[in-house]
């Protein structure tokens, strides 16, 4: 084993031990706010974590056009020490977010939102230390972009739901990664992070501007799909969707912005239906 190999494995390792630990504690008691975070966001050993996870996420550069392949080259060390100096400095400022689509088929595309490669390391860094605190409260019909969760779970939960309930709501929120309510994303946060310097970077990256066509536009409302921390923010912001479903209005499988509803028969797929329209 070479001595990056061995220098990853003992960061992975210590965060792993962390994030069980914060798990824990917030499953252990569902009122706590943790306030002591942002020290562990400027470590080395979880900057080098969120570095790997994002290497082997790879992607394209962002607005400034460095790519993982050119910090690999220049130097990893060099380039996690510089946003560690940032960090404890408090001089860090993410920069725009670069606007992009893919195609969604039939003629539509979805819009993504690529930071730079630096702001999309400082964004897994915090979501690796904030996610346990709000994975210790998710429910359990919620699927998406969660840690040892997927696609294929939930359609084998919904598979097995479907053979005693024939009636099926499926549901896809329009726009929705683009349309939260900023204010309303952060009283969420604010339910389990009090950390003040934690919270300021969560607000400067949903307030990051968006570049497209050479043209940068203030960003007012949503988290953009492509961002690293967007999923878990998603999934805090219809977190309070998932907890005030009541199953005896149908059994509910959700995925990110997708959700399907199971019903016992027409009127209760309709009263479901009538229901998620207006609490989504």
């Amino acid at each position: 084993m070479s001595a990056e190999e061995a220098q990853y494995m003992s960061s992975q390792e210590w965060v792993r031990t962390f994030q069980r630990k914060l798990y824990r504690a917030a499953k252990r008691n569902s009122s706590r706010r943790f306030g002591l975070l942002y020290d562990k966001v400027c470590m080395m050993r979880v900057l080098e974590e969120a570095w790997w996870r994002v290497a082997r996420n790879a992607g394209s550069g962002g607005v400034d056009g460095v790519t993982i392949g050119q910090i690999k080259e220049e130097g990893v060390y060099g380039f996690l020490c510089e946003i560690r100096d940032e960090l404890t400095e408090k001089s860090y400022n993410p920069q725009a977010i670069r606007r992009s689509y893919i195609d969604k088929g039939g003629g539509k595309k979805r819009p993504l939102g690529i930071p730079t490669v630096k702001d999309r390391v400082v964004q897994m860094a915090v979501k690796m230390i904030i996610e346990p605190l709000f994975e210790a409260d998710f429910c359990e019909c919620s699927y998406g972009f969660r840690p040892q969760r997927s696609n294929t779970q939930a359609a084998k939960r919904v598979h097995k739901l479907v053979n005693s309930h024939k009636w099926v709501v499926d549901l896809d929120l329009k726009s929705y990664f683009d349309t939260i309510n900023h204010e309303r994303l952060m009283e969420l946060v604010r339910k389990r992070v009090t950390d003040k310097s934690v919270l300021h970077l969560i607000r400067q990256w949903l307030k990051a501007g968006i570049m497209e066509d050479g043209l940068e536009r203030p960003n007012e409302q949503g988290t953009p799909q492509g961002g690293v921390l967007s999923p878990l923010l998603s999934n805090i912001y219809l977190h309070e969707f998932d907890r005030n479903w009541d199953e005896g209005e149908g059994r509910l499988v959700r995925f990110a912005d997708d959700m399907v509803i199971l019903c016992d028969s027409e009127q209760e797929a309709q009263r479901a239906l009538e229901k998620a329209a207006r609490e989504a």
